[in-house]
């Protein structure tokens, strides 16, 4: 099993993999949001503040795990990510007749991201093997 997370989350030939599977996650969760009535079904489970600061760091660590270079690049390369991921499921959101755009769901996105892409830069590897080739 150990072997198995390895080569999911560490594995440099899979960081093009890990960066397609964000963007396909996020459609989904963008769509899934677009439909009449979900949003409020799911809601019933979890608050709003849990769903997006979840499913945003999750994301964050996709794109983590997907992105080169050092640990700092890596994580500022995710939460600028995730900050535009969360402003364009925001801008959406604001243009469906009963959904809102709300600014302090993209705070929560932006500050899941931030504690995630810090807790990844701090427990990743210092080095990357990629650049020992």
């Amino acid at each position: 099993m150990p072997a198995f997370l390895s080569l999911l989350l560490i594995d440099p030939r899979l960081r093009p993999a890990r960066i397609k599977l964000a963007l396909v996650l996020f459609a989904g969760i963008v769509i899934a949001g677009s439909i009449p009535g979900a949003r409020a079904e799911v809601g019933e489970y979890a608050p709003g503040v849990v769903l997006h600061g979840l499913t945003y760091a999750f994301l964050t660590m996709l794109w983590f795990l997907g992105s080169a270079g050092s640990g700092l690049a890596r994580a500022v390369k995710s939460v600028v990510a995730i900050a535009l991921m969360g402003a364009c499921d925001e801008l959406v959101q604001s243009f469906l007749p009963y959904r809102s755009g709300d600014v302090r769901d993209w705070m929560v996105d932006v500050t899941a991201a931030l504690l995630a892409s810090t807790l990844m830069a701090v427990l990743m590897p210092r080095h990357d093997p990629v650049r020992q080739r």
